[in-house]
């Protein structure tokens, strides 16, 4: 008999994001904890929306997404990527990203098959594999001479078993904020082909990422577009986390397993906010390369004032988030001092531990947010001072 739901899902409680945003508002502190932009996302798409629901855009759309969404999905990765994918057939829209990957995991994986995914990973994973039954099998990211955060090939090699199903790689990589490089990525593909695996690819940053960094689709590479479920979504590329639009792209195969599943999880996306994505999607790329310059300098902005805090400040090459080493400040565990951080500096973080198979490799470092406008980021900055001073 498998194991009973409620004991898969046993320490799968509230998640650090809802505890530390609950702890911002309950003592009024800064948030730069949960990555959410407090700004919104370009004005025409905004007006789609508004128009969609105007015109009576209301009702169920199609299960596997709006033909028009589908359309400017497929014309997008084609243009960017090189990618060719059938609007009606391989290409599946979702909640976001985070129905993607639960849907793709659920549908893919059976009960005692391994899934490879690199540590810190978000914290979605761990969830959507334990609801399948499987068993996750982390590989550590860890900061190399420059402080970027890389993985060792050999430990890479050596967590394939037997039972080894799929890899879920995430790249650009939240929390850690690397990008992945081809020659990291040609490891990750030599290695699915060999094994036998399914790649399933979290690209949500795709957008998002700096000093001239190039996102490289795993999908790109040779042999792997027909074994890679590639996800995507508008929140983060559009600043609008709140409509929690995504998809994935797929060879068909891997398309109906997943819509199997996912039509019975959501079975559908509101149908406004797929035209509205539509639109940004073939209207308004031009404002999200203005949100990736802008971010850059927020970027470097918080990484300013944290290590004039006296943080050990890792420089990341995308997403919404900076690294720091906690241990120049003289603490030590990272949980600790995010409870602790309201208290101490008015600023609320989140501990890059949780995030971990193995608590002990990430206890010194914190995570913070800078998807926030400059006034937030530099009241923040002045606030952490006092850990230093302290």
């Amino acid at each position: 008999m498998s194991e009973p739901l409620v004991t898969r899902m046993r320490g799968f409680g509230t998640t650090i994001f809802a505890e530390m945003s609950a702890l911002a508002l309950r003592t009024g502190s800064i948030n730069l904890g949960q990555g959410f932009p407090d700004t919104d996302g370009p004005d025409s798409m905004l007006r789609r929306a508004v128009e969609a629901i105007g015109s009576g855009a209301n009702q169920y759309p199609p299960g596997p997404g709006l033909p028009e969404l589908r359309q400017a999905v497929a014309e997008h990765r084609l243009r960017h990527y090189g990618l060719e994918y059938d609007p009606d057939g391989e290409i599946l829209i979702t909640v976001g990203a985070t129905e993607a990957i639960a849907a793709s995991v659920l549908a893919l994986c059976e009960p005692g098959d391994e899934v490879i995914a690199f540590e810190p990973y978000y914290d979605s994973y761990a969830a959507s594999i334990a609801l399948a039954g499987a068993r996750l099998v982390a590989v550590t990211l860890r900061p190399d001479e420059t402080g970027r955060f890389t993985f060792d090939p050999a430990e890479l090699r050596a967590a394939v078993t037997p039972r080894t199903r799929a890899i879920l790689v995430n790249s650009p990589h939240n929390p850690t904020g690397t990008v992945l490089t081809r020659a990291e990525l040609g490891e990750i593909a030599a290695l699915c082909q060999e094994a036998g695996l399914i790649a399933i690819t979290d690209e949500v940053y795709e957008h998002l990422t700096f000093d001239g960094v190039e996102h490289v689709p795993l999908a790109t590479l040779p042999g792997m577009r027909e074994r890679t479920v590639m996800i995507s979504s508008a929140g983060k590329t559009f600043s609008v986390t709140g409509w929690k639009t995504g998809w994935i792209c797929a060879p068909a195969p891997l398309v109906r397993a997943v819509q199997t599943v996912k039509q019975f999880l959501t079975f559908t996306v509101g149908g406004p906010w797929q035209l509205a994505v539509a639109h940004g999607l073939r209207h308004e790329l031009g404002w999200v390369a203005e949100l990736r310059a802008g971010l850059e300098g927020k970027r470097d902005r918080l990484m300013e004032g944290l290590a004039a805090a006296g943080f050990g400040v890792l420089k990341p090459l995308g997403t919404y988030f900076v690294q720091t080493d906690i241990r120049p400040l003289g603490h030590a565990d990272g949980l600790d001092l995010t409870r602790r951080l309201p208290e101490l500096a008015g600023v609320v973080a989140i501990p890059t531990q949780v995030f971990y198979d193995h608590p002990e490799r990430g206890r010194h470092f914190v995570r913070f947010a800078f998807c926030k406008k400059d006034e937030v980021i530099d009241e923040a900055a002045a606030r952490l001072k006092r850990l230093s001073a302290s």
